[in-house]
Order: C-alpha cells, then sequence, then structure tokens
C-alpha cells in the first residue's frame, strides 16, 4: 500500500490520478497538487464520481523548491509524479531530495529560454540520488516512454540487435477546431517548430524543423503526412541502444494544422524570447497558449484515434537473418473520454504515467540514483499496458521499409 503525490492539473494529470483511483491495490492513497487548486479539485471531483475513491488536492507552485519541499514533508509521499511543465522538473527533484521522496516524470527537463529538449542535466542528478538512496525514474509516458518500452520488449523477444528504429505518432483525431494542440500548446508548439534532429552513425544530424515529410499509412486512421522531428527518447535510446545505426522520430500533422502555424511563425507568435508591450513584458508563445483552447476541454468533442509505434530492423534473435517488426498502441479518443473525461492523446501519456508510477511503488523496478525506462524489464510495463486500456499488437513487416 502506497501513497502518491502527482503535481500537475492538465489531462494527463487527470488521466494519471483517475487510473490510480481505479487501481487502488497499488495506489492506496492519492495526493494531487497544482498552481491552481481549482484544477484539481474538479479532477478530485471527477474521481470520486467515477470511482468513489477520494483524492487530497493542494495548492504549490512547482517553481518554489522550498515550498514544495514543505508539501512533501506534510504529505509524506512514497513517490512524487511529475506531470507539470518539463521546466519544473529540477526544481520538483530539488524537492525530492530534500524531503527524501523517489521522483518520476514523463518530460526530460527544457530550459524556458531555450526549446532544447535534452537529458544531460537530470541525468547530472545520478550520484545526489544514489547517494541519498533514492530513484528517479525520466520518461514515463508514451513518447517518450511506451515507445522506448517497445523497443526493449522487440530488443528482449524478437532481434538481437537494432540496426534502425523509426518511431511513429499518429493523431487520426479530430476535435473540431480552426487551430488547437492535444497537449500544453507551449510545448507543443516549441517541439515542432524547434530544428529536426535524428540519430545516424553515432551522431546527430540536423534538419530544418518540419523540412522532412513522408505519406505513411496508418491503421484505423488511414493514409497522413508525417514529419521528422526530435523527440527525447531519441538521445536515451542511442545512449542504451548503442548499436543502433539509425533512429528517427516521425509525427503526422493536417494541413490545417501547418498552414495555422506556419503564419503564427512568419508573425512572430511561436517566439519565446520576451517582447515589449505596452510597457510590460509578454513572451508572445505563452499570450498564444492563454488565447488557444485549453487541451482539456477537447475531451467532448474530439472523434477518431491515435496510432503510435515503433518500427525496428535488425538481426533477428532466432538467427534467421535481418528482420522488421512493427510494434503499435492504437487508442480511441471516444473510449478515452468516457473512461476518465479525457481525449487519447492525455490518456495515451497518462496511464504510462500511472503504470511506471507502479512500477517503483510495488519494486518490480528499482535501483538507486536516476533512471531511464529503457534500463528496465520491458515485460511488467507491456503486461500492465494490455490490463489497463492501451493494448498493443506487433507484426512482422517485409522490407524494405516504404519511407
Amino acid at each position: 500500500m502506497s501513497k502518491v503525490l502527482v503535481i500537475g492539473a492538465g489531462g494527463v494529470g487527470s488521466v494519471a490520478v483517475h487510473k490510480m483511483a481505479m487501481n487502488t491495490q497499488i495506489f492506496s492513497s492519492i495526493a494531487l497538487a497544482s498552481r491552481t487548486v481549482s484544477k484539481c479539485e474538479a479532477i478530485a471531483a471527477s474521481v470520486l464520481e467515477r470511482t468513489g475513491v477520494t483524492v487530497d488536492t493542494y495548492q504549490i507552485d512547482a517553481d518554489d523548491v522550498a515550498a514544495t519541499t514543505d508539501l512533501l514533508e506534510k504529505v509524506r509521499p512514497d513517490l512524487v509524479v511529475n506531470l507539470a511543465l518539463p521546466y519544473q522538473d529540477l526544481n520538483i527533484m530539488d524537492a525530492c531530495l530534500n524531503a527524501g521522496v523517489d521522483y518520476m516524470d514523463t518530460a526530460n527537463y527544457e530550459p524556458i529560454d531555450e526549446a532544447r529538449f535534452e537529458y544531460k542535466w537530470q541525468w547530472e542528478y545520478h550520484d545526489r540520488f544514489k547517494e541519498a538512496g533514492l530513484m528517479a525514474l525520466l520518461g514515463s509516458g508514451f513518447d517518450p516512454g511506451v515507445t522506448s518500452v517497445f523497443a526493449m520488449w522487440l530488443k528482449k523477444h524478437k532481434l538481437a540487435t537494432i540496426r534502425t528504429l523509426d518511431i511513429l505518432d499518429c493523431n487520426g483525431g479530430d476535435h473540431g477546431q480552426a487551430f488547437a494542440t492535444n497537449f500544453n500548446p507551449e510545448i507543443n508548439i516549441r517541439e515542432v517548430t524547434a530544428p529536426a534532429r535524428h540519430w545516424e552513425n553515432g551522431t546527430f544530424v540536423e534538419t530544418p524543423a518540419m523540412g522532412v515529410k513522408k505519406e505513411f499509412d496508418f491503421e484505423a486512421v488511414g493514409a497522413k503526412n508525417m514529419y521528422m522531428m526530435y523527440h527525447e527518447e531519441l538521445e536515451s535510446l542511442a545512449k542504451f541502444v548503442p548499436e543502433m545505426e539509425r533512429a528517427r522520430f516521425w509525427m503526422t500533422f493536417g494541413d490545417e494544422y501547418i498552414k495555422h502555424l506556419t503564419v503564427l511563425q512568419n508573425v512572430g507568435m511561436t517566439r519565446i524570447d520576451p517582447v515589449m508591450y505596452n510597457g510590460v513584458e509578454i513572451v508572445p508563445l505563452q499570450f498564444l497558449k492563454a488565447v488557444l483552447p485549453e487541451p482539456a476541454s477537447l475531451g467532448p468533442t474530439t472523434k477518431g484515434k491515435t496510432n503510435i509505434g515503433d518500427i525496428a530492423t535488425g538481426e533477428a534473435l532466432d538467427g534467421s537473418g535481418e528482420k522488421t517488426f512493427y510494434i503499435k498502441n492504437i487508442c480511441d479518443h471516444e473510449d478515452a473520454y468516457a473512461e476518465t473525461g479525457n481525449q487519447a492523446v492525455s490518456y495515451t501519456t497518462g496511464v504510462p504515467a500511472m503504470i511506471g508510477a507502479a512500477m517503483v511503488l510495488t519494486g518490480k523496478w528499482k535501483g538507486e540514483g536516476v533512471f531511464n525506462i529503457e534500463q528496465f524489464d520491458p515485460d511488467p510495463f507491456m503486461d500492465m499496458l494490455n490490463e489497463h486500456g492501451l493494448p498493443w499488437t506487433v507484426e512482422e513487416l517485409p522490407a524494405p521499409l516504404p519511407f
């Protein structure tokens, strides 16, 4: 029986807390904290109505290490699940060290003044967590998270080596809005507008943002344009699967999204540096976030499916030569909303957050220091995906790849 504190009350936090409340044999006590306590209270009310489980709520500014430390010492959780903004990762890790609490997140740290997604800042915490006898688990969302576990499962059960890896993230949902993002608009747009990078022959190769486009026919969604971009799991996969010759990440975007984003870039609304307006300093992208629809509000109107998975090529474990496998999950927006009140993009990140927390709390994954999800046995995580709403399939593909 374990006590968990979730920090962050967006769509992902909502899904994670709902799913924790559906698994009280692991999560005996659940607390939720956010800068806006009314969001926590709304989630707690939904959880109580759907599951009968009471969630304690707290107000916290996770930028304030001292205040966060005080909250941890008050709540005394066994694990902090950080589902706040990635700018706040290091502050929350500091608070966990201060209070002697294990840590977990779904997205790596990035500086607020630069769209640079890297693990180096968090990896530097390894010795401090080890010396404190604490564990920090990084990247337990879907991508990063499930996509990395998919790769490690293939390496354990299908492939002796992975020569090439492609991660394909397709959201085939339609929310009826002219322009809206399915997760935090600020983080979404920073990711999409940053230069693309992929791993090739021992180094990262940088290309212009949205500069490489391919069409792919996604099961249950159809043919979609996908764009090569950088995603943080490429960095950890390159470290923990060192034989990889090439690793790429692809995400689908519709023509309307691209059109609106291009205009917003051209007029400066995606800038992350401050500008002066009427004597007040504002960041254009943060202002844009404020006027765009809240992602959590899209659940009732979003229809369609997501399809996210890995295509890996390498030497088969059975010695039969080089083979290619495609492992994926398909998630329905309406099913996700019916279960948790959130659309599938939040669901596909919130469920793995719950599962990662369960891995730590049950001791199925354990260690002292800072760890990425690739460093642990994929099997118990994969089993829980099947049991808790994100079933996966694997198939062998003919070579060569169609892109």
